[in-house]
């Protein structure tokens, strides 16, 4: 397998040593590291945002048009004695993904361990042969895709300088599967690319960093408020365990992703989906 991987990539990066400790919980403590999460004002983003702060580590939230990031930023310093500051960027432009990427850097004490991609948007009610305009099209993909390329770019420099990183993406059980009865062709679409994005960035960074992607089920946050009761009960009767999922059921997948318990593990996909993807 090596020799297959050096003749199609050329000479092999040098490996990422293994972990010293072997203790578990040593593995999966943050202490001393820096994550940055987009997309975290609230949901899925502020639940890891949280978790990483629990686990020890200093935490930058990013928001676009919620001011409460601010607080919450401040809340999780004083809770749990870490460092975490709320920077307002819009994920689809890329010269402010950049430049707030930097300002964080310098804010943090110039390296970053963590990077999280999970800014994402959604699309319900999105029959392609609808549209009048691929102004949809165009605007979700620049969310849901394009804003994880421009940070991948700047914060996969540092990590190459570094020598190391974890790049964690929130796909979707989307990028796996179609959603019914609801259509929604564009994030599908995007959720699908992302993960593809993962893998290959996977290889191309295996030198110096891991990047890997969690896919949520059905989640309970502000994203699925355009369903009324009727549509979720669809949805709770395609997932096997007849439920949505809460946030904090989703956080062990990116803790492990983040910490040094996964360093073995790179472009691959958790699946957090309570099942609906099995059937």
């Amino acid at each position: 397998m090596a020799r297959t991987v050096a003749r199609n990539l050329g000479p092999l990066p040098r490996p990422t040593p293994a972990p010293k400790s072997k203790n578990v919980l040593d593995l999966f403590s943050l202490k001393g590291k820096f994550a940055s999460v987009t997309g975290s004002s609230s949901g899925i983003g502020f639940a890891v945002a949280e978790a990483f702060a629990q686990a020890g580590a200093d935490v930058a939230i990013w928001y676009n048009s919620n001011p409460t990031a601010l607080k919450k930023a401040d809340d999780l310093a004083q809770k749990y004695s870490i460092k975490a500051k709320a920077y307002k960027c819009n994920i689809s432009d890329e010269a402010e993904v950049e430049k707030t990427i930097k300002q964080q850097l310098e804010d943090f004490g110039g390296k970053i361990d963590i990077f999280v991609a999970n800014a994402g948007a959604t699309s319900p009610g999105d029959d392609v042969i609808d549209q009048e305009s691929s102004e949809g099209w165009k605007k979700l993909l620049d969310i849901n895709l394009n804003g994880v390329y421009y940070a991948a770019k700047v914060v996969g420099r540092y990590f190459k300088k570094q020598g190391f990183g974890s790049f964690v993406i929130t796909a979707s059980i989307s990028g796996h599967i179609i959603n019914v009865p609801q259509s929604q062709t564009v994030y599908n679409v995007s959720k699908a690319a992302v993960k593809h994005l993962a893998k290959s960035l996977a290889i191309e960074w295996s030198g110096f960093a891991r990047v890997n992607t969690v896919s949520p089920g059905y989640i309970s946050t502000d994203i699925t408020n355009f369903a009324d009761n009727s549509l979720k009960e669809k949805w709770w009767t395609l997932t096997p365990m007849g439920r949505e999922g809460a946030t904090h059921e989703l956080v062990g997948a990116y803790l492990y992703l983040a910490s040094d318990a996964s360093t073995y593990t790179t472009g691959t996909d958790i699946l957090v989906d309570g099942g609906y993807t099995c059937i």
